[in-house]
C-alpha cells in the first residue's frame, strides 16, 4: 500500500475535497478510483469529477446516486417503484414547524433524518412536542457537519421494527444478482453495532419481497455496481428506509455466506463485465462486531485516545479488518470504528461460540471499547433466540461497570478480582471447552432506562463541569446566573461526527462559563462551574 496526504482534519479539508483526492490519484498514477464506505462514496458531483478527470469511477453512475444518494429523492423513487417507503415527507423539511404539523395530524414518536446521509448522523427520534425545536437543530447542525448538507426529511417512527438490508449487484447489462440479506437490528444511537448474515426467522415470503424489491430500485434508476437497500420489516411488512450507493461496513458477513467477493463484484462491473444473475446460494452463518472506540458503560460515549495494546484474535473462521494497531490515536475528527470482527461458522450456534471465544481473546488497553457490550449483548437470550429488534440494546439490556478498570489498569498493579470462565475452543475441528480464570469483567442483564437518542453525560463532581472528550463546543444552553437542575443540559460537544450533551451533575447556579460556541477543546477543559444552592437561599414570590 501507498499513502498520500490529502489535507488535514477536519474531513472538509481533506477526505471531503473533491481536487486534493484526484491529485493524489494523478500522483499515485492510478486508472481508477474506489470511494470507499463513507464521505464522497455517495456524492454525484464527485463520482462525476473523478470521470472528467479520466479515472474509472468504482460505483454507480453519478445519476443514480443522485437519485439514492438523496434519502429525500431515494424516498421519491421507491414510490415510483411501488417499494412501499414508510410514510413520512418526500419534500426538504422547512423547518420545525412541519414537524410540529405531521405530529399532530398522525402522532408521536416521528423521527427526522439526514437527506444527505445515513449511518445514523442527524437523525433524531422525537417522542415529545416539546423536544422537537431542539431536536431539528441539532440534527440539522450534526448532519451539515457529517454530509456538508443541512436539509432533513421525517418519516413515522416505527417503534420495534427489524433492520433488513438486501445486497445486490446489477451490471450494464441489465443482470440483477442478489446476495441475500443482513440483519442490522442490534443499534444503539440509531447506528449498527452487529450485522449477522442470513436473518433468521423471517416469515414466509419476506426474502423474496426484499430481493424483488430492492432489484426493482436498482432497476428503476438504471443503476449498475453492488449496493445496498435496506428495509425495515415489521412483521409481515417490509417497508424501504433507504439505499446504500456503495459498499457497506458489514459487507464481510455477505462474502461469507456466499463465497463471493464484493469488491471484485464491483471491479468487473466496472469494467463493463457481466454478472451471473439470480439468487445466490448462503452457505453457513456469518456476524460481524464492530469494535467501536466508546464506552458502553457511558451510554456509548465516543472516546479518542491512544491504544497501548492490541493484540487481535485468530483462529478458525474468524476474521478482523482494522487499521490501528499499538500506540494508534483515535482521532476525534472521524469515525470511532477501530475494527471489524468477523465470525463465521456452518450455523449460527457455531458462529455465536467462536464470537464469544474472538471477542474474549481481543485486547485493547488504553481507551474503552465497545467489546464488553458485545460480550454482554451474545449471552443475552434475546440475541440468543434471534428476536432482535432496533431498540433491543436501549431498552432491554444496560452495562455494568467493572469492579476494576480493564482498560487503565497496569499489568501487575492493583489487584483485580477474578472469576472462573468457560470458553469454547476448537482445535484440528474438534471442539473443546476449557476453564481458565480470568479477570471480572462488564455483564450485562435485562430491564435497564431507555438510553437517550443524544448521549448525555453528567459528571459527578463538585459542579465543576469539564470536556470528558476532545470535540467542538457548538451550543451553549444556560447562561451565568442561571438556576440549572442536576442532569439539565449545558452544552453540546460534537465528538467523532456525533453530538453530546453535557449536563450539570448538581442543581445550582452557572457561576462561570469557560467555553464559547465552535471552540475546540481537549479533554478536561473546564466548561462551566455550578454553585449549590439550597431552596432557602432562592426568593420566592408571596
Amino acid at each position: 500500500d501507498e499513502a498520500y496526504y490529502i489535507g488535514p482534519a477536519p474531513a472538509a479539508s481533506s477526505y471531503l475535497d473533491h481536487n486534493s483526492i484526484l491529485e493524489a490519484a494523478r500522483r499515485a498514477g492510478v486508472d481508477a478510483i474506489h470511494p470507499g464506505y463513507g464521505f464522497l462514496s455517495e456524492n454525484a458531483a464527485f463520482a462525476r469529477s473523478v470521470a472528467a478527470a479520466g479515472f474509472t469511477w468504482i460505483g454507480p453512475p453519478a445519476d443514480a446516486i443522485e437519485i439514492m444518494g438523496d434519502k429525500i429523492e431515494a424516498r421519491r423513487a421507491a414510490e415510483m417503484a411501488r417499494a412501499n417507503p414508510i410514510p413520512g415527507t418526500s419534500d426538504p423539511l422547512a423547518g420545525p414547524h412541519e414537524v410540529h404539523e405531521f405530529a399532530d395530524r398522525h402522532g408521536l414518536p416521528v423521527v427526522i433524518k439526514a437527506a444527505g446521509g445515513g449511518g445514523g448522523r442527524g437523525m433524531r427520534v422525537i417522542d415529545r412536542a416539546a423536544d422537537i425545536d431542539g431536536a431539528y437543530e441539532s440534527a440539522a447542525r450534526e448532519a451539515h457537519a457529517a454530509f456538508s448538507n443541512a436539509d432533513l426529511y421525517m418519516e413515522r417512527f416505527l417503534l420495534e421494527p427489524r433492520h433488513i438490508e438486501a445486497q445486490i449487484g446489477r451490471d450494464t447489462f441489465g443482470n440483477g444478482a442478489f446476495y441475500g440479506e443482513r440483519d442490522c437490528s442490534t443499534q444503539r444511537r440509531n447506528q449498527k453495532l452487529i450485522e449477522e448474515a442470513p436473518a433468521i426467522g423471517l416469515p414466509v415470503g419476506v426474502r423474496e419481497v426484499l430481493a424483488e424489491r430492492a432489484l426493482g430500485i436498482a432497476e428503476a434508476c438504471d443503476y449498475h455496481s453492488v449496493g445496498t437497500v435496506e428495509f425495515l420489516v415489521d412483521g409481515e411488512d417490509v417497508y424501504f428506509l433507504e439505499m446504500n450507493t456503495r459498499l457497506q461496513v458489514e459487507h464481510p458477513v455477505t462474502e461469507l455466506v456466499t463465497g463471493i467477493d464484493l469488491v471484485a463484484e464491483q471491479l468487473r462491473i466496472a469494467r463493463g463485465e457481466a454478472i451471473e444473475p439470480g439468487h445466490r446460494p448462503i452457505r453457513g452463518h456469518a456476524i460481524e462486531f464492530r469494535i467501536n472506540a466508546e464506552d458502553p458503560f457511558d451510554n456509548f460515549r465516543p472516546t479518542p485516545g491512544t491504544i497501548t495494546v492490541y493484540r487481535e484474535p485468530g483462529g478458525p473462521g474468524v476474521r478482523v479488518d482494522s487499521g490501528f494497531e499499538e500506540q494508534s490515536t483515535i482521532p476525534d475528527a472521524y469515525d470511532n470504528l477501530i475494527a471489524k470482527l468477523i465470525v463465521f461458522g456452518p450455523d449460527r450456534g457455531i458462529a455465536i461460540a467462536r464470537g464469544k471465544r474472538s471477542l474474549a481473546e481481543f485486547l485493547i488497553h488504553g481507551i474503552p471499547t465497545t467489546i464488553p457490550a458485545h460480550e454482554a449483548i451474545l449471552e443475552h437470550p434475546t440475541f440468543q433466540s434471534g428476536a432482535v429488534h432496533t431498540q433491543f440494546v436501549e431498552t432491554t439490556m444496560t452495562f455494568d461497570q467493572p469492579v476494576a478498570d480493564p482498560f487503565t489498569a497496569d499489568a501487575g498493579g492493583a489487584h483485580r478480582p477474578h472469576e472462573l470462565r468457560t470458553f469454547e475452543v476448537e482445535l484440528d475441528g474438534r471442539h473443546h471447552s476449557v476453564e481458565v480464570w480470568v479477570p471480572d469483567g462488564a455483564r450485562g442483564s435485562r430491564k435497564p432506562p431507555p438510553m437517550p437518542t443524544v448521549g448525555t453525560i453528567s459528571q459527578n463532581n463538585d459542579g465543576s463541569i469539564t470536556a470528558p472528550m476532545q470535540g467542538t463546543i457548538v451550543e451553549i444552553e444556560v447562561e451565568v446566573g442561571q438556576r440549572v437542575e442536576a442532569g439539565e443540559v449545558v452544552c453540546v460537544l460534537e465528538a467523532m461526527k456525533m453530538e453530546n450533551e453535557i449536563a450539570s451533575p448538581i442543581s445550582g447556579v452557572v457561576q462561570r462559563i469557560e467555553v464559547s460556541t465552535s471552540q475546540s477543546v481537549p479533554a478536561g477543559h473546564l466548561i462551566a462551574v455550578v454553585s449549590p444552592v439550597s431552596d432557602e437561599s432562592v426568593g420566592t414570590e408571596d
